[in-house]
């Protein structure tokens, strides 16, 4: 069974998005979500919560730091986060496999 996907506010300040485990109370793979002012207005970038020191989404943080947990993730966020752990792009419907890269990781899907 997948974990679900859980946004909160830690006691840092910091918004954090990852797989939130009941048994363990932790959010697992962790990303940090940071706003970066444009000349648009602002935009949301997504991390490893422990970048630059690391690359992958593997981090774990306990529930006891939690501020706020969101009621709703907004689907467009869940897709992100998705895309950017397993290194898949996901598409509405009808998703099929596009290729594969190097590391044997499928590195696109296309519609």
């Amino acid at each position: 069974m997948a974990l679900p996907v859980r946004l909160v506010k830690l006691v840092t300040g910091e918004l954090a998005l990852g797989k939130f485990d009941a048994e363990t109370d932790t959010l697992k793979d962790v990303a940090i979500l940071q706003i970066v002012p444009t000349q648009q207005g602002v935009q949301m970038m997504m991390l490893p919560y422990g970048y630059p020191f690391e690359q992958e989404f593997e981090g774990v943080i306990s529930a006891r730091h939690f501020l706020y947990e969101y009621k709703r993730l907004p689907d467009d966020l869940e897709t992100k986060y998705f895309e950017a752990c397993t290194n898949l792009t996901l598409s509405g419907s009808g998703l099929h496999l596009a290729g594969t890269n190097p590391a044997g990781k499928v590195s696109s899907i296309i519609k």
